[in-house]
């Protein structure tokens, strides 16, 4: 089991806005906060921590199609969720990846997911079990 992954990000107080409010939608909780960071969780699952890139290494942009973390994705509790996601997306200008192809990106029609990009672009993935 995944224990936990820590992401850098550019800009702490957007990083914060944008997943601790989409991931509260699917569960996870803040768990702890500092100056320079913030940890949700949740239940046994592995955690998530963000923290401020310190300003000597704000030059070395992150990109999903290079070397290191292509995506996160999450399970999700089935279709409507997937689609609350999506709405709330919406609603709250985050950017949809795809969109064109929703809900069925991959092909075919058994792989039910919303793709869409944190505030440094990273890809974040909701599937529906």
């Amino acid at each position: 089991m995944l224990h936990h992954v820590e992401i850098y990000v550019s800009d702490l107080t957007a990083s914060h806005a944008f997943w601790a409010n989409i991931l509260a939608r699917i569960g996870y909780e803040e768990t702890g906060h500092w100056d320079d960071g913030f940890t949700l969780e949740h239940g046994d699952d592995g955690y998530l921590t963000f923290v401020q890139v310190a300003e000597k290494h704000r030059e070395h942009r992150y990109h999903r199609c290079g070397v290191g973390l292509n995506h996160l994705a999450f399970k999700v509790k089935g279709r409507e969720a997937v689609d609350a996601l999506r709405q709330y997306c919406i609603e709250h200008d985050i950017h949809c990846l795809y969109d064109e192809k929703y809900p069925f990106a991959n092909g075919g029609k058994d792989y039910y997911a919303l793709f869409v990009e944190d505030p440094d672009r990273i890809k974040v993935e909701f599937v529906a079990e």
